[in-house]
């Protein structure tokens, strides 16, 4: 009897400790060995450490061919396109390794190596089994490894990852013709995982705040070896109990069950419904989080515990508006081109610091009235979203998918893959599929099919429009590029604006070519415009330099282009803005290569994250509510002039995203070259929710010829900010006019 009450004591406990280990991870990131080689085959010796997560130009010492990576040009090269193809460097093979104690009392549990994201062509061997491989770049690697791992010892993961160059076709990689290097590496969270005999693979919590319910769905994995003999079971019974609580207080506010069956050795999807009756909103202003923990049994035993966090959001459009919660949200922000920040000599380890990136993809923008930002020609490191996620802002995720593509079947795989693992942040809004491309099997097959997996977002099939799809477009990018590609093609750009006139700052100035977007019946998101990208140090980016030698003259000073470049983006924002049928506006572009063929405004060394006067006079132009002056700029293009004492008519436009009426003071002044104020007039206006006021305004001009400015101040009430407008004009002919400067 003593024997057996020990046997059961003994039993017990080892299922205790069993118990408790489900779910439980270790953690891979740090700093790994490091090496390169010219062949498949793995280095004799390991000279270098690289931290994980990053990209290959990390390690230490330096790889060989840093230094043709990470160029800083003399001077700007006026280019159009980069070709991936033509290398400055013989591609390598790199190779991570780590040693790691796996503990004895995790033995009998299932293990998975997970590697979030690692480029390009991944292979992966433990103690020297090869456990797998895969040529996903953007989406989770998840490997069993239960087989090859020594429980209570010491285990060598051995990873080898190859260049861009040697991308199979099928691979849902992708180009951009304006990087010019692919840097390889492991650049997102690896760990090992450990579970039962079933394990939650993925999950998705998907809010509906219109029903008040989530839908859980569960990708589980089943352990046990598929069916050998006849008679061998080929399916296990499953059962999950998830638990939803409010992600900082704990409080638990729902709960719900899955039962059925999974069949050996794969993937089976479970889904179920559970109904909140009280919840809060998640939000940009409001970012509230859930979490929802899934206990997973098999049979009566508890195989593995998962958590994700997620928030009660509907995003939807409606006609061509897009809708948050029920109500109508304008979407305001710019453009984030990591995969280009990565070939930066500046980049470093900065897109893994934790407050760098905060700063910039959060702090930054919501002081100047963003709310939104599109992850542009590739997407980010997980905690990037969990950042958006817990500070609010709201994400249009793009695929790296601009030139060539992959495989169908692949695109599927990878596509599903991304729902899946992106699929539980709040932040992401928009699958953004396609950029400025067409693909018919993306647009009229594989999106369809994704919607049934993720009904709770938009997709954007890129440039196919209404004609192209088979079912509804719910959504275009317009991208509104004016006084841009035609002039880096001229050999005088300022003449061709005389023959054809960019008539800047006029609002309700549209060309033919984008009349198709006021007319269209999707939704319109202006997702990309501003065709005047400087570096940081104040020269013109290789797509600009044309345009700016001929506008400014070759000899113009960094500060010079800089006015100008704030001036010129911040009456493109005005005009699009008061274009109320467009549902978002996202300037191009917030974070890119600063050597690169367009550019970002920050300015100096990128580790500072130091704003440029654009981003500055960008408070103004974004603000949710302000006064516009519709007047053509004749400052910088050749936009005619006025007569002395001429009295001149012309619209203030007030526009206003927010859902109250706006109201308060509109001052409005004349400025001379030499910065005294000639008028100045006050009035009260009132501005509808969402609405737009076009408000009549006349002013004597003076009889003194030269280069003015007329600005607007709006004052709203209670509020101590005077949110600005501006516009140069010029009385009398004369070529060679100051005008006056004024800080934002």
């Amino acid at each position: 009897m003593k024997n057996l009450i020990s046997s059961l004591f003994i039993l017990l406990l080892s299922f205790s400790v069993f118990a408790q280990n489900q779910g439980k991870v270790i953690n891979l990131n740090g700093s790994w060995d490091f090496e390169q080689t010219a062949q498949a085959f793995p280095p004799a010796e390991f000279t270098r450490k690289c931290p994980v997560p990053g990209l290959i130009h990390m390690a230490e010492p330096r790889i060989e061919s840093y230094d043709k990576l990470f160029k800083k040009p003399e001077q700007t090269v006026s280019e159009e396109a980069s070709d991936y193809r033509e290398l400055e460097y013989e591609p390598r093979y790199s190779w991570y390794r780590k040693n790691i104690h796996v503990p004895a009392e995790l033995e009998g549990t299932e293990a998975m190596l997970s590697i979030l994201k690692s480029k390009y062509v991944t292979q992966v061997y433990v103690n020297g089994m090869d456990v797998g491989q895969s040529v996903s770049c953007y989406t989770p690697i998840d490997l069993k490894v239960t087989q090859a791992l020594k429980f209570g010892k010491e285990n060598e993961i051995l990873i080898r990852v190859g260049e861009r160059i040697w991308l199979p076709a099928w691979a849902a990689g992708s180009t951009d013709k304006e990087k010019a290097n692919y840097i390889p590496g492991i650049w997102d969270d690896v760990y090992l995982s450990f579970s039962g005999k079933q394990k939650v693979l993925k999950k998705l919590v998907l809010p509906s705040v219109k029903d008040k319910k989530v839908t859980v769905k569960l990708q589980v994995r089943n352990f046990y070896p598929q069916q050998v003999m006849y008679g061998d079971p080929m399916q296990d019974k499953v059962k999950a109990e998830i638990t939803i609580k409010e992600r900082k207080s704990g409080k638990e506010i729902a709960t719900g069950i899955i039962e059925g069956e999974t069949t050996r050795d794969n993937e089976t999807q479970l889904v179920t419904e559970i109904p909140i009756e009280k919840f809060n909103l998640w939000s940009p202003e409001n970012p509230f989080l859930y979490e929802a923990e899934i206990k997973l049994f098999d049979g009566d035993n508890l195989s593995d515990i998962a958590t994700t966090r997620f928030g009660m959001r509907d995003f939807e459009r409606r006609g061509k508006f897009f809708y948050l919660n029920g109500e109508k949200y304008y979407l305001r922000g710019s453009n984030i081109t990591l995969h280009r920040f990565f070939e930066d000599p500046d980049c470093q380890a900065l897109p893994w610091d934790r407050e760098w990136v905060k700063k910039m993809l959060i702090d930054d923008p919501k002081a100047i009235d963003w709310n939104a930002m599109r992850i542009c020609v590739g997407i980010a490191p997980d905690f990037w979203y969990d950042l958006a996620d817990e500070y609010g802002i709201v994400f249009q995720n793009e695929w790296l998918y601009w030139q060539n593509h992959g495989w169908d079947e692949q695109i599927r795989t990878e596509f599903t893959d991304w729902v899946w693992t992106d699929g539980n942040h709040p932040s992401i809004v928009i699958w953004d599929a396609i950029n400025e491309n067409w693909n018919d099997y993306i647009g009229n097959t594989l999106i369809p099919e994704l919607q049934q997996l993720d009904p709770t977002r938009i997709w954007d099939a890129g440039y196919m429009q209404e004609n192209e799809l088979a079912g509804v477009d719910p959504m275009d990018e317009p991208h509104l590029y004016r006084a841009g590609w035609h002039l880096i093609q001229q050999e005088n750009p300022y003449e061709y604006l005389k023959e054809n006139p960019y008539r800047l700052g006029k609002m309700d100035d549209w060309e033919p070519g984008h009349l198709k977007y006021l007319e269209a019946s999707a939704t319109q998101l202006v997702n990309e415009y501003g065709w005047n990208w400087l570096w940081r140090d104040g020269r013109p980016a290789k797509l600009t330099k044309n345009m700016y030698d001929s506008l400014l003259g070759e000899d113009a000073t960094p500060e010079e282009r800089r006015e100008m470049q704030a001036y010129w983006l911040s009456c493109e924002t005005e005009w699009i803005r008061a274009e109320r049928t467009m549902a978002g506006v996202l300037s191009f572009c917030h974070l890119t290569n600063n050597y690169g063929y367009t550019g970002d405004w920050y300015i100096n060394h990128i580790k500072d994250l130091e704003p440029g006067i654009s981003l500055k006079w960008f408070k103004h132009a974004f603000a949710p509510a302000n006064i516009f002056i519709d007047l053509a700029d004749q400052r910088y293009f050749p936009n005619g002039f006025y007569q002395p004492g001429e009295r001149l008519v012309f619209n203030l436009v007030g526009i206003n995203d927010l859902n109250k009426k706006a109201g308060g003071k509109i001052t409005v002044k004349l400025i001379d070259g030499d910065g005294t104020i000639i008028s100045e007039n006050s009035q009260r206006i009132e501005i509808k929710s969402f609405g737009r006021e076009n408000i009549p305004y006349s002013i004597s001009l003076p009889e003194k010829a030269g280069g003015y400015l007329i600005l607007s101040e709006f004052n709203e009430e209670n509020s101590t900010e005077r949110l600005k407008s501006r516009r140069y004009i010029r009385i009398g002919n004369d070529k060679n006019m100051a005008f006056p400067e004024i800080t934002p």
